[in-house]
């Protein structure tokens, strides 16, 4: 997994700089900082989630305060919420100057991924507007 060193944390703190409101920037920081997390799962290495998540954690503490940390996050990512976030083109543009290094077509992907995390530990199926939004995200890249 990725390391939250400090050139990631720069990048995720200059989205979240991009919001205009300090709602929409801890929005744009959620979903930047979720997006690095879940795709630093994408390795065959053997992940020790107890420190990686006190190291977000951490990060998240430092950034924007106490009663947040990196399953808040997730869970932010997984509500219907997340998409005033997604569907902002602020957002789009912010993070693919920023974070070049997680491509912008692979937010729908990394969405999916945190639902079907979301799953395995509800049992729940995901359906709703993130879903929705997956699905025409989908169709769109796929064109």
């Amino acid at each position: 997994m990725q390391t939250i060193d400090q050139a990631m944390q720069d990048k995720v703190l200059a989205v979240a700089r991009a919001g205009m409101t300090s709602a929409e920037a801890i929005g744009f920081f959620r979903v930047s900082l979720g997006l690095y997390y879940l795709a630093g799962l994408m390795t065959e290495e053997t992940l020790d989630f107890k420190q990686i998540d006190a190291k977000y954690n951490r990060f998240i503490y430092h950034s924007i305060g106490g009663g947040h940390s990196i399953a808040s996050v997730l869970q932010f990512m997984s509500g219907e919420k997340v998409l005033r976030v997604l569907q902002a083109e602020r957002f789009r543009a912010a993070f693919a100057e920023h974070c070049p290094d997680i491509p912008v077509d692979s937010i729908s992907f990394l969405i999916s991924l945190n639902l079907g995390v979301a799953k395995s530990l509800s049992g729940l199926d995901a359906v709703g507007p993130v879903v929705d939004w997956i699905e025409r995200e989908k169709a769109r890249t796929s064109q």
